[in-house]
């Protein structure tokens, strides 16, 4: 399966986006998917990640409350929605295959990763 997210941009402290995780080759519908991101000089952390079915979704502390993870599988897509954003989000976000469930925050329960989309916010 290949992955490509896109959506990023460059908006104001306080803004929204949404992420967009397109995926190919092989239905994504099979998988749970994640979302992690990498600022400069930092180590890739998770942001969220979406079981298969999108019923349940999992965030990190420092982003509950201002995203949300859903899935539309008939389209092979996931979506990250990125709300009241802060210059600390400014970031590469990446998206990914959730292949090990028994967690769901580590890099490593992750494969098939896609090209990331920047996302830059100002203060």
């Amino acid at each position: 399966v290949q992955l490509q997210a896109f959506g990023g941009g460059l908006v104001q402290a306080g803004g929204s986006l949404r992420l967009s995780c397109a995926a190919s080759g092989r239905s994504s519908s099979n998988y749970g998917m994640g979302w992690f991101r990498q600022a400069p000089g930092k180590e890739r952390e998770f942001v969220a990640a979406i079981s298969e079915s999108g019923v349940n979704a999992y965030y990190a502390s420092s982003m509950k409350g201002r995203s949300t993870c859903s899935r539309d599988n008939a389209k092979n897509t996931v979506y990250l929605q990125l709300n009241s954003l802060k210059p600390e989000d400014t970031a590469v976000y990446y998206c990914a295959v959730w292949v090990d469930k028994l967690t769901y925050r580590a890099e490593r329960s992750y494969d098939y990763w896609g090209q990331g989309t920047q996302v830059t916010i100002s203060s």
